[in-house]
């Protein structure tokens, strides 16, 4: 569903693959947390797993549409790609750590119904930080090899106003 969503958005089935990538990453990255520490996949890892895949989404969002944006700008595919990397990488990480800290105090709570939280906790804190990991190293590179060869996304509208600017002037 999210990658229908993304790929109409994007008009491209590429960039929203390229996305979706870091989701089935995040998601071992969770699922390896709770293996290591004994705990079973439940109801409550679960909340934690829809959870994650809109973060890890949200991640690969931010580098995918800012490189369009500068494509459609003008810029060269590579430097596209080098700018919107290292211009998003503070909002990555500035959402990752509040995110993981935010989990905290589900993994250290105590009390009744803590089991539960120590379960959606390990989920966010592992998965945000597999996703981010792998946000920050697997997009830019799997961008860098599908979308090489797409056009910018504005590319068919700029062609469809110049193809329309140079009729007007024969028109004249």
């Amino acid at each position: 569903m999210v990658f229908l969503v993304l790929a109409g958005q994007f008009e491209s089935f590429v960039h929203p693959f390229v996305i979706m990538l870091t989701v089935p990453l995040a998601i071992s990255g969770a699922l390896f947390a709770l293996y290591l520490t004994g705990q079973s996949l439940n109801i409550y890892s679960q909340v934690g797993l829809v959870m994650l895949i809109g973060l890890a989404a949200k991640n690969g969002i931010l580098i995918v549409e800012f490189t369009n944006q500068l494509r459609d700008q003008g810029f060269e595919f590579r430097d596209a790609l080098i700018d919107a990397s290292t211009t998003r990488l503070r909002p990555i990480l500035m959402t990752a750590i509040t995110t993981m800290a935010g989990a905290i105090p589900l993994i250290i709570s105590t009390g009744p119904g803590a089991e539960s939280r120590l379960v959606i906790g390990t989920v966010i804190m592992a998965g945000v930080g597999a996703a981010t990991l792998f946000t920050l190293f697997v997009v830019p590179v799997a961008y860098d090899l599908l979308a090489r060869r797409t056009s910018s996304p504005k590319a068919i509208s700029h062609q469809l106003e110049r193809e329309l600017a140079s009729s007007q002037e024969g028109n004249h």
